[in-house]
């Protein structure tokens, strides 16, 4: 039997005593909960954090594991209980310990855990032992209170793996679904993550982003998606891809509760576990720029429901078109991105549109062969840190071999030439690489941080902004096991070769799936960003008024047609062609 499974019975035993009793409470008592809501209710003594978490839990079991299936949830946390107990024990001694005190989170599941839980990435090479010791992420939650309530699925390897994959995949987890159509795909990688929180699994969930895993997954399942400068939160016990380009984010339905939970899992100064968390990102390596001081405790206080009056906005629509000619992006879904650039407008803001303007924003094109690089040493670094694992100690070469010998259960629906691109690669960093026509990595490195000079920074400083905004991606796709994700666009590639922060909210609807519009700035610009998009958010309303139904399908209505029979099924469509070697995958 497997950890996941005895976890899993432990819990049930744990709640067995409540189980009646909150199969007939409904609606749900947390839904839409906001952390600030929850404690005001147990500082008032109306709830502990031991119940908040039974009833979290419940509604995994009830709603992810059961009912319509989100499985968003890779393993439960045997500990949390007695985690919430302890929490509850230390505020009736007038200890709180900070703003999630008491609070479940749900963690990526490569997300490293040191406690009974797996962190796995979810790759079978991964599973056996536990991680050794927490994360920097997961140590400041516990340092902050919170109770770390499981582990959340993924795409494998944050969708790293292959060209064909299936965002929301995993060989550990299974397929994660989307709250607001279950045969809707929650965008990767962290698929669990996004999904979770809009399915009011936990309060807050944290998950990873590389290139737009955070902020697409907030798209695809309508919650705030909050993408951290790279270096402000620690990599530290965090499966890697890239050390140029990860860093640990949040999903919240909020952007004041993704606000809260910045200010708990970052790092203010160096953690000594992770160099980026006393630096700075790419794009302002060697500009002069260094790490700010002061660095705010408490992001919470840039939370304003009137934040985009008077702010400077530059839009840009840029491949918002999708691939035309031939595989635009279809009417309901442009109208839909125009009504929520209105509303940046209505809700007071100086709107520059920074396309007619002949703005150009100077593109990441390094960014594939950083990552492939990237991965293949930084993946040794990490497999160095765990024991008791197939590949431990080992290298991306073991991996690959590990997925060889379990084709069954590692590739059963796609292959892994991402990492046999990888370990392909030419040894050092000035050596020419062939397959990217004699590129360097270091010459790689220079493209992407003058994507951060001649992109953001110059936008903001040519116009005078407070930020650059655009849609974030397309609305959720069907899964598709066989043709794999079908993108037609996504904008989260602003900010990552430089390493800059993005802050995503709901913006509308197009036939019942969330669509989201992104905010962007320079590094550690945070503050502004959480004004801006909580200034948006509190105009808007998007996601108060269009909570998922965990429909078995969307769009839930007229699919049946609007006749008694049937003259033929209909044709299904001839997928997009898959993208070009050289071209990096999207959502990792």
């Amino acid at each position: 039997m497997n950890r996941s499974s005895i976890s899993r019975i432990l819990l049930l035993a744990l709640l067995a005593s409540s189980r009646a009793a909150a199969a007939d409470s409904a609606p749900f008592r947390h839904a839409e909960a906001t952390v600030a809501q929850l404690q005001a209710e147990m500082a008032a003594g109306r709830l502990t954090s031991e119940r908040l978490t039974r009833d979290y839990i419940q509604r995994i079991l009830d709603l992810d594991q059961g009912g319509p299936g989100v499985n968003s949830v890779i393993e439960l946390n045997p500990d949390a209980i007695s985690m919430a107990r302890d929490a509850d024990a230390k505020r009736r001694r007038g200890i709180v310990l900070g703003p999630l005190h008491g609070i479940p989170v749900l963690l990526k599941d490569n997300i490293d855990t040191g406690d009974k839980m797996q962190t796995t990435a979810g790759s079978f090479a991964l599973a056996g032992a536990p991680a050794r010791r927490d994360s920097t992420v997961a140590a400041n939650l516990r340092a902050g209170g919170a109770v770390i309530l499981g582990k959340t699925n993924l795409s494998e390897w944050a969708n790293f793996r292959s060209f064909e994959s299936v965002s929301g995949w995993s060989g550990r987890g299974g397929q994660t679904h989307n709250p607001y159509g279950i045969d809707r795909n929650p965008c990767g990688s962290s698929s669990g993550s996004g999904a979770a929180a809009s399915a009011n699994f936990s309060t807050v969930s944290l998950g990873t982003e590389t290139d737009g895993s955070v902020v697409c997954p907030a798209n695809a399942n309508g919650v705030v998606g909050l993408k951290p400068t790279v270096g402000l939160t620690s990599r530290a016990g965090v499966v890697p891809i890239s050390h140029t380009q990860d860093t640990v984010g949040v999903h919240a339905r909020t952007v004041a509760d993704a606000a809260a939970t910045l200010s708990v899992i970052q790092s203010r100064t160096s953690d000594g576990r992770d160099a980026a968390t006393g630096g700075v990102p790419l794009g302002w390596q060697g500009t002069g720029r260094t790490r700010p001081s002061g660095i705010p405790t408490d992001y919470t206080q840039f939370v304003d429901p009137n934040g985009l009056r008077g702010a400077r906005i530059g839009l840009t629509r840029v491949g918002l078109n999708g691939f035309d000619p031939f595989v635009p992006t279809p009417q309901p879904v442009t109208d839909a991105i125009e009504a929520a650039f209105t509303k940046l407008t209505d809700a007071g803001a100086i709107v520059i549109d920074l396309d007619a303007a002949g703005f150009t924003f100077a593109s990441a094109d390094g960014e594939f062969l950083v990552l492939l690089f990237d991965f293949r040493n930084d993946l040794a670094a990490y497999f160095a840190t765990r024991v008791g694992v197939p590949v431990a100690g080992g290298t991306l070469q073991t991996a690959i071999d590990f997925n060889n010998a379990n084709e069954d259960r590692e590739m059963p629906f796609f292959n892994q030439d991402i990492f046999d691109l990888a370990v392909a690669l030419e040894p050092g960093p000035d050596d020419p690489q062939p397959i990217f026509g004699g590129l360097t990595y270091n010459q790689a490195l220079a493209i992407d941080h003058n994507a951060g000079v001649n992109g953001i920074d110059a936008a903001i400083k040519q116009f005078g902004l407070d930020a650059v905004v655009s849609a974030t991606d397309n609305p959720a796709w069907a899964t598709d096991l066989v043709y794999g994700d079908h993108f037609l666009f996504g904008t989260s590639g602003l900010a990552a070769g430089p390493g800059y922060p993005i802050v995503q909210v709901p913006a509308g609807m197009v036939f019942g799936l969330p669509l989201g519009i992104s905010f962007f700035g320079s590094a550690f610009s945070e503050p502004t960003l959480i004004k801006l998009a909580s200034g948006y958010e509190a105009f808007t309303q998007v996601r108060a008024n269009n909570l998922p139904t965990f429909a078995a399908t969307a769009p839930s209505t007229n699919i049946g047609g609007t006749t008694l029979t049937r003259v033929r099924k209909a044709t299904p469509s001839t997928a997009p062609a898959r993208a070009n070697v050289l071209r990096k995958p999207r959502n990792l």
